[in-house]
């Protein structure tokens, strides 16, 4: 979706954040979602007000802390995969599990949990991610 580029993400990133606060902003799909992702998380808004170029530059995760970039990735990636249905099934999945959680972010991160484990394993093994592996972890979360 944005490349290779960490720096260039990133800039995503806080660009899309930036506009999606000022007041009748044109915004495009990705823009939006992007900035409604990070309103969902006013932990990390202190960290979008910093200077762009201390952000960019800034090395998440390497103290095994959070990494804000990979978490609100992480979100984009399942919007995308509810949007499309793919893998096929996975809306079914989110639409029961919204059912039984709090809100939608909480869902959200339920269905993250199986993503990342997904996206571990394959990383680990220098493969694609499993599908198959990944929609079973969904459909086996407490509560679906």
């Amino acid at each position: 979706m944005f490349g290779n580029d960490r720096n260039a993400i990133r800039q995503q990133f806080i660009s899309a954040w930036k506009l999606y606060r000022m007041p009748g902003a044109q915004l495009t799909p990705l823009q939006k979602m992007i900035g409604d992702i990070i309103a969902m998380h006013p932990e990390y808004h202190p960290l979008f007000e910093q200077e762009d170029e201390k952000l960019v530059e800034s090395e998440f995760g390497a103290d095994g802390g959070p990494n804000p970039f990979f978490h609100l990735g992480m979100h984009i990636s399942l919007h995308e995969q509810l949007q499309t249905d793919r893998p096929t099934g996975i809306m079914d999945i989110y639409q029961r599990l919204q059912k039984k959680s709090p809100d939608k972010h909480h869902a959200e991160h339920r269905m993250m949990e199986c993503l990342e484990k997904s996206l571990w394993e394959a990383q680990t093994k220098g493969v694609l991610p499993d599908e198959k592996a990944y929609l079973e972890c969904l459909r086996r979360l407490p509560g679906k």
